[in-house]
């Protein structure tokens, strides 16, 4: 068995799987590789996702950001 890096649910069956296979973990739903006897890392496919998220969420700031500047511009026209 092993655990999960994420939510540390430890009772992953590795048992049929070899080293470099890929599974999901049954409790948070992060895709895993097997890099060793008992032993889980996250997939690439997994951290794409996180810095595909992550980057949404930078766009996010930049146009609250750009929100900010209309609205100071739009204050100063109406002075």
């Amino acid at each position: 068995m092993a655990t999960c890096p994420e939510c540390d649910y430890d009772e992953i069956d590795t048992e049929d799987f070899e080293e470099g296979d890929t599974v999901s973990c049954p409790e948070c739903g992060k895709n895993l590789v097997i890099v060793g006897p008992d032993e889980l890392d996250f997939s690439d496919d997994d951290l794409d996702d996180d810095d595909e998220d992550l980057e949404e969420e930078e766009e996010d700031d930049e146009d609250d950001l750009d929100e900010d500047e209309d609205e100071d511009e739009e204050e100063d026209v109406d002075e």
